[in-house]
Protein backbone atom coordinates (compact mmCIF):
# COMPACT_ATOMS: atom_id res chain seq x y z
CA UNK A 1 0.00 0.00 0.00
CA UNK A 2 2.60 2.28 0.99
CA UNK A 3 6.60 2.32 0.04
CA UNK A 4 9.06 4.44 1.38
CA UNK A 5 12.98 4.43 -0.15
CA UNK A 6 15.51 6.39 1.21
CA UNK A 7 13.32 8.99 2.06
CA UNK A 8 15.28 12.40 3.58
CA UNK A 9 14.04 15.60 5.47
CA UNK A 10 16.20 18.43 6.89
CA UNK A 11 16.17 21.86 7.05
CA UNK A 12 18.96 24.57 6.12
CA UNK A 13 19.97 26.42 9.43
CA UNK A 14 22.91 29.18 10.15
CA UNK A 15 25.27 26.09 10.94
CA UNK A 16 24.47 23.91 8.08
CA UNK A 17 21.88 21.33 7.53
CA UNK A 18 20.01 19.63 10.02
CA UNK A 19 18.26 16.45 9.25
CA UNK A 20 14.82 15.20 11.03
CA UNK A 21 14.72 12.11 8.91
CA UNK A 22 17.63 9.99 7.61
CA UNK A 23 16.86 6.82 5.10
CA UNK A 24 13.99 6.25 5.70
CA UNK A 25 12.75 2.75 4.42
CA UNK A 26 10.02 0.62 5.44
CA UNK A 27 6.31 -0.98 3.59
CA UNK A 28 3.24 -0.73 5.27
CA UNK A 29 0.76 -3.20 3.59
CA UNK A 30 -3.30 -2.55 3.05
CA UNK A 31 -5.04 -3.46 6.71
CA UNK A 32 -2.53 -2.98 8.84
CA UNK A 33 -2.28 -0.81 12.28
CA UNK A 34 0.90 0.51 12.28
CA UNK A 35 2.42 2.64 15.43
CA UNK A 36 5.06 4.95 15.36
CA UNK A 37 6.37 5.54 18.55
CA UNK A 38 10.25 7.43 19.85
CA UNK A 39 11.39 10.17 21.77
CA UNK A 40 10.25 13.54 21.11
CA UNK A 41 12.24 15.53 18.29
CA UNK A 42 12.62 11.70 17.02
CA UNK A 43 11.39 12.72 13.71
CA UNK A 44 7.60 10.93 14.16
CA UNK A 45 5.30 13.89 13.14
CA UNK A 46 7.32 14.58 10.67
CA UNK A 47 7.06 11.66 8.74
CA UNK A 48 3.12 11.56 9.32
CA UNK A 49 3.53 14.69 7.63
CA UNK A 50 4.87 13.45 5.04
CA UNK A 51 2.82 10.31 4.59
CA UNK A 52 -0.22 11.88 4.37
CA UNK A 53 1.39 14.66 1.70
CA UNK A 54 1.52 17.73 4.03
CA UNK A 55 5.31 18.01 4.13
CA UNK A 56 7.32 18.50 0.39
CA UNK A 57 10.50 19.52 1.24
CA UNK A 58 12.17 15.80 1.61
CA UNK A 59 13.52 13.91 -0.89
CA UNK A 60 13.62 9.97 -1.71
CA UNK A 61 10.99 7.52 -3.45
CA UNK A 62 7.34 7.33 -2.14
CA UNK A 63 5.05 5.10 -3.83
CA UNK A 64 1.50 5.16 -2.49
CA UNK A 65 -0.87 2.53 -3.82
CA UNK A 66 1.78 2.00 -6.49
CA UNK A 67 1.76 5.60 -7.59
CA UNK A 68 5.07 7.49 -7.33
CA UNK A 69 4.07 10.20 -5.19
CA UNK A 70 7.88 11.57 -5.42
CA UNK A 71 7.37 12.59 -9.16
CA UNK A 72 3.88 14.74 -8.15
CA UNK A 73 3.11 18.53 -7.73
CA UNK A 74 1.93 19.46 -4.91
CA UNK A 75 -1.00 19.74 -6.48
CA UNK A 76 -1.88 16.11 -7.25
CA UNK A 77 -0.49 15.48 -4.12
CA UNK A 78 -3.20 16.97 -2.36
CA UNK A 79 -5.95 15.56 -4.54
CA UNK A 80 -4.55 11.88 -3.94
CA UNK A 81 -4.46 12.50 -0.08
CA UNK A 82 -8.05 14.06 -0.35
CA UNK A 83 -9.05 11.11 -1.72
CA UNK A 84 -7.52 8.04 0.27
CA UNK A 85 -6.49 9.66 3.71
CA UNK A 86 -8.00 10.68 6.71
CA UNK A 87 -6.66 12.21 10.03
CA UNK A 88 -7.06 12.03 13.54
CA UNK A 89 -5.45 15.10 15.43
CA UNK A 90 -4.43 15.45 19.24
CA UNK A 91 -5.87 18.69 19.24
CA UNK A 92 -9.38 17.41 17.44
CA UNK A 93 -8.96 20.73 14.49
CA UNK A 94 -12.23 20.65 14.47
CA UNK A 95 -13.99 24.30 13.03
CA UNK A 96 -15.27 26.05 16.20
CA UNK A 97 -17.75 28.01 14.45
CA UNK A 98 -18.96 24.86 12.64
CA UNK A 99 -21.68 22.02 14.25
CA UNK A 100 -20.66 18.35 14.61
CA UNK A 101 -22.64 17.91 11.43
CA UNK A 102 -21.02 20.76 9.46
CA UNK A 103 -17.52 19.52 10.37
CA UNK A 104 -18.12 16.09 9.25
CA UNK A 105 -19.08 17.28 6.12
CA UNK A 106 -16.35 19.14 5.92
CA UNK A 107 -13.98 16.45 3.42
CA UNK A 108 -17.02 15.89 1.49
CA UNK A 109 -17.38 19.42 0.38
CA UNK A 110 -13.73 19.64 -0.53
CA UNK A 111 -14.31 16.22 -2.85
CA UNK A 112 -17.26 18.21 -4.71
CA UNK A 113 -19.67 15.23 -2.98
CA UNK A 114 -23.20 16.67 -4.53
CA UNK A 115 -24.84 18.21 -1.63
CA UNK A 116 -27.76 15.32 -1.09
CA UNK A 117 -25.28 12.48 -1.00
CA UNK A 118 -23.21 14.16 1.36
CA UNK A 119 -26.28 14.86 3.52
CA UNK A 120 -26.46 10.53 3.74
CA UNK A 121 -22.96 10.24 4.33
CA UNK A 122 -23.00 12.85 6.90
CA UNK A 123 -26.75 10.89 7.96
CA UNK A 124 -24.70 7.46 8.28
CA UNK A 125 -22.12 8.57 9.89
CA UNK A 126 -24.16 10.23 12.88
CA UNK A 127 -25.65 7.21 13.48
CA UNK A 128 -22.69 4.78 13.31
CA UNK A 129 -20.73 7.06 16.17
CA UNK A 130 -23.97 7.30 18.26
CA UNK A 131 -23.72 11.33 17.45
CA UNK A 132 -27.03 12.17 16.26
CA UNK A 133 -28.36 13.75 19.23
CA UNK A 134 -25.30 16.07 19.45
CA UNK A 135 -25.04 16.80 15.71
CA UNK A 136 -26.33 20.64 16.10
CA UNK A 137 -24.31 21.03 18.92
CA UNK A 138 -20.32 23.14 18.63
CA UNK A 139 -17.10 21.94 19.62
CA UNK A 140 -17.09 24.18 22.89
CA UNK A 141 -20.10 22.26 24.03
CA UNK A 142 -18.25 18.72 23.43
CA UNK A 143 -15.92 17.28 25.62
CA UNK A 144 -12.69 16.37 24.69
CA UNK A 145 -13.89 12.25 24.30
CA UNK A 146 -16.41 14.05 22.40
CA UNK A 147 -14.72 15.99 20.26
CA UNK A 148 -11.74 13.54 19.48
CA UNK A 149 -15.17 10.97 18.37
CA UNK A 150 -16.02 13.82 16.08
CA UNK A 151 -12.89 14.09 14.57
CA UNK A 152 -12.65 10.32 13.95
CA UNK A 153 -15.98 10.23 12.67
CA UNK A 154 -15.04 13.45 10.21
CA UNK A 155 -12.23 11.56 9.34
CA UNK A 156 -14.22 8.49 8.02
CA UNK A 157 -16.62 10.27 6.33
CA UNK A 158 -14.57 10.90 3.16
CA UNK A 159 -14.18 6.82 3.29
CA UNK A 160 -10.70 7.10 3.36
CA UNK A 161 -8.12 3.55 2.64
CA UNK A 162 -5.59 4.55 5.50
CA UNK A 163 -6.23 7.16 8.31
CA UNK A 164 -3.12 8.87 9.79
CA UNK A 165 -3.17 9.70 14.14
CA UNK A 166 -0.96 11.96 15.46
CA UNK A 167 -1.37 11.60 19.33
CA UNK A 168 -5.06 10.43 18.78
CA UNK A 169 -5.51 10.56 22.90
CA UNK A 170 -3.36 12.79 23.85
CA UNK A 171 -5.33 14.73 25.78
CA UNK A 172 -7.64 12.48 26.87
CA UNK A 173 -8.12 10.51 30.43
CA UNK A 174 -7.24 6.88 30.25
CA UNK A 175 -11.09 5.73 29.88
CA UNK A 176 -11.81 8.04 27.19
CA UNK A 177 -7.94 7.01 25.01
CA UNK A 178 -9.59 3.25 25.33
CA UNK A 179 -12.94 4.23 24.15
CA UNK A 180 -11.04 5.81 20.85
CA UNK A 181 -8.52 3.06 20.89
CA UNK A 182 -11.15 0.48 20.74
CA UNK A 183 -12.72 2.27 17.65
CA UNK A 184 -10.21 2.58 15.87
CA UNK A 185 -9.49 -1.44 16.20
CA UNK A 186 -13.14 -1.74 15.06
CA UNK A 187 -11.95 0.63 12.22
CA UNK A 188 -9.12 -1.90 11.38
CA UNK A 189 -11.24 -5.04 11.59
CA UNK A 190 -13.53 -3.15 8.79
CA UNK A 191 -10.57 -2.71 6.94
CA UNK A 192 -9.33 0.67 7.04
CA UNK A 193 -5.40 0.84 7.45
CA UNK A 194 -3.84 2.59 10.41
CA UNK A 195 -0.88 4.48 11.01
CA UNK A 196 -0.85 6.14 14.42
CA UNK A 197 2.02 8.43 16.40
CA UNK A 198 1.61 7.73 20.09
CA UNK A 199 3.94 7.74 23.30
CA UNK A 200 1.94 5.13 24.45
CA UNK A 201 2.27 1.28 24.98
CA UNK A 202 -0.81 0.90 25.93
CA UNK A 203 -2.05 2.68 22.10
CA UNK A 204 0.63 0.81 20.88
CA UNK A 205 -0.40 -2.48 21.64
CA UNK A 206 -4.04 -2.40 20.04
CA UNK A 207 -1.42 -2.19 16.42
CA UNK A 208 0.07 -4.86 14.44
CA UNK A 209 3.68 -3.63 14.48
CA UNK A 210 5.83 -0.65 15.85
CA UNK A 211 8.14 0.98 14.35
CA UNK A 212 10.89 2.68 16.96
CA UNK A 213 12.24 6.46 15.14
CA UNK A 214 15.29 7.85 17.20
CA UNK A 215 17.08 11.16 16.11
CA UNK A 216 15.38 10.33 12.42
CA UNK A 217 16.70 6.66 11.88
CA UNK A 218 14.05 3.93 12.29
CA UNK A 219 15.91 1.82 14.90
CA UNK A 220 13.64 -1.29 15.23
CA UNK A 221 10.11 -2.51 13.33
CA UNK A 222 8.79 -5.26 15.34
CA UNK A 223 5.72 -6.89 15.85
CA UNK A 224 3.50 -6.14 18.51
CA UNK A 225 4.52 -8.89 20.94
CA UNK A 226 8.07 -8.53 20.13
CA UNK A 227 8.26 -5.54 21.11
CA UNK A 228 6.37 -6.03 23.99
CA UNK A 229 8.68 -8.67 25.06
CA UNK A 230 11.37 -6.09 24.76
CA UNK A 231 10.10 -3.14 26.48
CA UNK A 232 9.69 -5.55 29.72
Amino acid sequence: MLRLSGLERSYKTHAGVNYVLRRISLEIREGEFVTIMGPSGAGKTTLLSILGMLDDGWVGDFFFLDQPVHQFDRKRRAELSRRYIGFVFQKYHLLDHLTVQENIDVPLSYRDVPRAERAAIVGDILDRFQIVGKKDLFPNQLSGGQQQLVGIARAVAGNPRIILADEPTGNLHSSQAKEIMELFRRLNQDGTSIIQVTHSEDNAAYGDRVIQLRDGWVTSDTPVRQHAEIQS
